[in-house]
């Protein structure tokens, strides 16, 4: 029964088994549980060839039943009994029965028509399990693969997602703002928070506040509330100034623009990272009363805001921690986001400093899939894992899963699937999680495959950087939000020592390992037949992610020939030259299937730029 992906509390086995009838009845007189019903049929019909058929009447025959029962304190909680004559599905509210079908379904995944009679008792250990998703630095998804992501995390048992929000939202008050980037409208937040319902999703609004404020620096009506130039001299700079009136004003703008359209009691307002504070117009004041107490001050005055819009300030907690003698004043109903996506990093080990100051507390490790085309999956997985013990050990209330989009973007949703379940586990039942299986198991009952090669690939994939000790990632280009030039068109990604005779030195052993273990990557994946669209949206990502991670490899060994003097055949230049061009076309066509057209063009730039280069190279 452990074969599940997100494994359960309790699960007593009894004798017998159950058998599914060829047309089976599922019952529910409650209408909200329709939707998961009809997923169960669609397991059933998909895995068993099994038409099941939904009624509301109790009094009727059934093949399984789903009631409401008042003895769970957790609101989330159930009970499945599986009998040899049919099954009873218990629950306090809606949500509880919803996520006893996910169980069922999985079961069926596993077991087929005939399941193993027992009686599972189940409940998270988290009332928040959610999902951070950067909507800022590139991609900006397409409603359409916003709701298939709900569903996917619905099916894991996720129930909030965030986000990221620079600038990619059309404020009313400030509709220059988000123009260019492919931003969400009003109706597009309400529409993707009526689907979230559906699975009994909160969509949490997030919204930068202070630092990562560069997008809108740079335009020339916002440049006089930077605090300073960018710290490498790059446009306005990243931060807010802390004391200009105008910066709590366009806050309260922007607020008063996106957040009335969210249900959901919370809204993070970020606060990370604001790289120039106190170096800037705020100098002064930092040296005369601490650069913590200028955060803090600036903070309250964003907590003022939240109240006047009804919802509990979240906030990430780096800088906080930074300067912990700020948080005795921290106001008791913030909930800090504590970030850490070092395995057992330092600000980990820390958790306690919240915890003893009374404040709510949500750990939020990383899915590690940014500035990376294929995962650091291991570095991932032991972070999550770590993160969710001491989330326990301190009674946090929730664990945040962030996937970040640096850089570009350039990493796929499907390579992120993985992670996402990793951290769905963890969040609902983590001494439950195998962390040894997992990956076999993701492959299972996602990919419905049990093929070994798969999981293998993953694994391998998911390790290319720690085994040549570099980045392919920004091997193929440099940063797409490093510098800002907003009067001139888009900002370009901007190679940072990356020319093919600068780049860093992968180790060559490694090099050529990776090339051995993504060989035959294609027919790997051709052996995931699922049609299920999960299944194809992980297929279709980690295709394009490693024939990225592959091409940079070659890259780093055409690098390394160059720098030690030999000649390289000319066809290898065109070869490589040509298959970059190839990967560029299959990179463009899948951004577009799942996303708007936001940064694409810049990351088109970065292939282009690499084949000039190749090209120069050849006619040296």
């Amino acid at each position: 029964m452990q074969e599940l992906l997100i494994p359960v509390k309790k699960l007593k086995k009894t004798s017998g088994r159950f058998a599914w009838d060829p047309k089976p009845v599922l019952i529910s007189p409650f209408a909200e549980d329709q939707l998961p019903l009809q997923q169960l049929a669609g397991t059933l019909k998909a895995e068993c060839a099994i038409r099941a058929r939904f009624r509301r009447d109790p009094s009727k025959d059934h093949t399984l039943i789903v009631r409401r029962s008042d003895r769970f304190s957790n609101l989330e909680a159930y009970r499945i009994d599986i009998a040899k004559d049919g099954i009873e599905v218990s629950a306090r509210t809606s949500a509880g029965a919803y996520y006893a079908v996910q169980t069922l379904r999985g079961l069926i995944k596993i077991h087929g028509s005939k399941l193993p009679c027992c009686v599972i008792t189940d409940e998270p250990d988290f009332w928040r399990r959610g999902i951070y998703l950067d909507c800022s630095r590139g991609k900006v998804p397409t409603i359409e693969t916003l709701k298939l992501l709900v569903e996917y995390l619905g099916s894991i048992k996720i129930n909030e997602l965030q986000l990221y929000i620079e600038n990619v939202f059309t404020f009313r008050s400030h509709p220059e703002i988000g123009r260019g980037f492919s931003p969400f409208t009003p109706e597009d937040i309400l529409e993707v928070q009526d689907y979230c319902k559906l699975h009994h999703i909160r969509l949490v609004p997030s919204l930068t506040s202070f630092g990562h404020f560069e997008k809108i620096l740079g335009l020339p009506a916002y440049s006089h509330l930077s605090e300073m130039a960018g710290i490498e001299g790059s446009g306005a700079g990243s931060t807010l100034c802390p004391g200009d009136r105008g910066s709590v004003k366009i806050l309260d703008d922007m607020y008063g623009d996106f957040v009335p359209l969210f249900e959901a009691e919370d809204f993070n307002v970020c606060g990370d990272e604001p790289w120039e504070l106190g170096k800037g117009r705020s100098r002064k004041r930092a040296e005369k009363v601490g650069l913590g107490r200028v955060y803090l001050d600036f903070i309250k005055k964003i907590h003022k805001l939240c109240e006047k819009q009804g919802k509990r300030m979240n906030l990430w907690g780096d800088i906080v921690l930074n300067h912990p003698e700020i948080i005795p004043d921290i106001p008791q109903d913030v909930t800090m986001l504590n970030w850490e996506y070092t395995p057992m990093g330092p600000r980990i080990r820390r958790t306690h400093e919240f915890a003893n100051a009374g404040l709510n507390i949500v750990v939020c490790p990383g899915t590690w899939g940014w500035g990376t085309h294929t995962s650091r999956l291991q570095r991932s997985m032991d972070n999550v894992s770590g993160f969710a013990r001491v989330g326990r050990k301190y009674e946090a209330e929730g664990l945040l899963n962030t996937d970040w989009g640096d850089g570009g973007h350039r990493n796929t949703l499907g390579v992120s699937f993985h992670g996402y379940a990793h951290g769905a586990a963890h969040a609902w039942h983590g001494r439950g999680v195998d962390d040894n299986t997992f990956t076999k198991t993701f492959c299972s009952q996602v990919l419905r495959t049990s093929a070994r090669s798969v999981p293998e690939l993953i694994r391998k994939a998911g390790a290319v950087e720690e085994v040549i000790n570099e980045s392919p990632y920004y091997a193929l280009g440099g940063p797409i939000d490093g510098k800002n030039r907003y009067g001139k068109g888009f900002p370009r990604i901007t190679p940072v020592s990356r020319r093919i005779k600068e780049i860093g030195l992968a180790d060559d052993a490694g090099c050529r390992k990776v090339l051995r273990d993504l060989d035959g990557w294609q027919a790997t994946l051709d052996q995931v037949k699922s049609q299920d669209v999960f299944a194809q949206v992980v297929r279709e990502g980690l295709a394009v992610g490693v024939r990225m991670d592959e091409l940079m490899c070659r890259k780093f060994q055409l690098a390394a020939a160059l720098r030690s003097g030999k000649r390289v055949p000319l066809a290898q230049l065109d070869t490589l030259a040509l298959d970059i061009g190839s990967c560029a076309e299959v990179f463009a066509e899948h951004w577009l299937k799942r996303n708007r057209v936001s940064r694409l063009k810049e990351n088109l730039q970065l292939f282009k730029d690499n084949i000039s280069e190749l090209a120069s190279i050849a006619g040296a």
